[in-house]
C-alpha cells in the first residue's frame, strides 16, 4: 500500500513505532501493550479493540518466503495485546495461511479466529465450513458469520448448530456496503446473533445513522471493515502533515491512528480489522487502540479533514 507508506514517512509515526520494537520480536511471555479491550455484549468476554482483517493482504503462497513477512505481522499483533484475527473461504489462500500461521510458536491459543460461509444450501454450507476448519487447523473457531448476507436463514440455522455442539463459540453476520445496511438491520431485528461487521470510517458514516446505534442497544457486537476504505482515505490527507493537536490531544502519530481512533471512539464499535501484510503497519494500527479517544468536538475536527 504505496500510499500509507508515504504517510507513515511524513508524519511523527516513525519516532512513535520506536517504541513499539518490543512487539516485533516474538515474546512468548505477557504482551506488552495497555491495548483496549471492549466487552462482548452476550458473554462478557473482553476483545481487544484492534484485529486483523486478511482481506487481499493474506491471499499468498504457502511458502516461507510468502509466509514470513505474514508471520511477523501476527506476531506484532500478539505481543502488541490483540487477538482477533477475521478471514474467510472467499478470500483465496488466507483461510490456510492463517492456520499455518496459527500453528506455529504455540500462536493458536492466543488468537481469536473469525471466519464466514458463503455458500447457498445447508449442504453446501457444511461443506464449506468443514474445509474452514481444516483450513484453520482448528477443532473450534470463535465466530462464525455469514458473509454478505448469503442465504442467511440457512446459514445462520446451521451455524446455531455449531454453536450448540461447541464447535463455534459465537455467530454472526457480515457485509461491507452502505447499501446493505437496511438489509442488515431487518436481519438482526429478527435473527440474534452475538456479532455483525460492515464497513464504517471517517469517509463513510452512513452507520451512525441507524445500525450502530441499534447494535448498542440490543447488545451485538461490532466488527468494523473498510477503515480506510481500501486506502482511499489516505489519498483524502495526500501531502497533508497530520495535526499537532492529533498528537497532543489524542496521541496520535499517524493519519492511519487517527481514522482509527475516530471509528473506536463509537462505543458502539467492539474492533475495527484493518488488514495489512506489514508488521510496521500491523504496529502503528495497535497505537490507536492506546490512550485517549476523541471527543464530540474532535471527532468533528477529524470529519472536517478528510472532506
Amino acid at each position: 500500500m504505496p500510499s500509507r507508506r508515504r504517510f507513515l514517512q511524513h508524519s511523527a509515526s516513525l519516532a512513535a513505532l520506536a517504541t513499539l520494537a518490543p512487539w516485533l520480536p516474538f515474546q512468548p511471555a505477557m504482551a506488552l501493550s495497555n491495548l483496549m479491550q471492549r466487552p462482548i455484549p452476550s458473554s462478557g468476554e473482553r476483545l481487544p479493540v484492534i484485529g486483523l482483517g486478511t482481506s487481499r493482504t493474506h491471499d499468498v503462497a504457502l511458502n516461507e518466503e510468502q509466509l514470513a513477512p505474514l508471520r511477523e505481522v501476527l506476531r506484532t499483533l500478539v505481543n502488541g495485546g490483540a487477538s482477533l484475527i477475521d478471514t474467510a473461504p472467499s478470500y483465496g489462500r488466507a483461510e490456510a495461511v492463517c492456520g499455518a500461521l496459527a500453528a506455529k510458536d504455540d500462536m493458536r491459543k492466543r488468537l481469536f479466529l473469525a471466519s464466514k460461509v458463503s455458500s447457498s444450501g445447508r449442504e453446501a454450507g457444511q461443506r464449506q465450513i468443514a474445509a474452514s476448519f481444516a483450513a484453520l487447523r482448528t477443532e473450534r473457531i470463535d465466530l462464525l458469520q455469514v458473509h454478505n448476507l448469503q442465504d442467511t436463514e440457512t446459514q445462520l440455522g446451521l451455524l446455531r448448530e455449531l454453536k450448540e455442539q461447541g464447535k463455534v463459540r459465537y455467530i454472526g453476520v457480515t457485509h461491507y456496503l452502505d447499501s446493505a445496511h437496511e438489509r442488515l438491520l431487518q436481519v438482526l431485528r429478527r435473527e440474534p446473533v452475538d456479532f455483525v461487521q460492515f464497513n464504517y470510517s471517517v469517509g463513510e458514516r452512513n452507520a451512525e445513522r441507524e445500525l450502530l446505534p441499534f447494535c448498542a442497544d440490543k447488545g451485538i457486537a461490532v466488527l468494523i471493515n473498510r477503515p480506510f476504505q481500501r486506502a482511499a482515505l489516505f489519498d483524502k490527507v495526500r501531502g497533508k502533515d497530520l495535526p499537532d493537536w492529533a498528537m497532543i490531544e489524542l496521541g496520535a502519530s499517524s493519519w492511519a491512528q487517527l481514522m482509527l481512533k475516530f471509528i473506536l471512539a463509537n462505543q458502539a464499535v467492539t474492533a475495527v480489522i484493518p488488514a495489512t501484510s506489514n508488521p510496521r503497519y500491523m504496529a502503528d494500527n495497535l497505537k490507536a487502540g492506546q490512550g485517549q479517544l476523541p471527543n464530540a468536538t474532535q471527532r468533528q475536527r477529524i470529519i472536517e479533514l478528510f472532506a
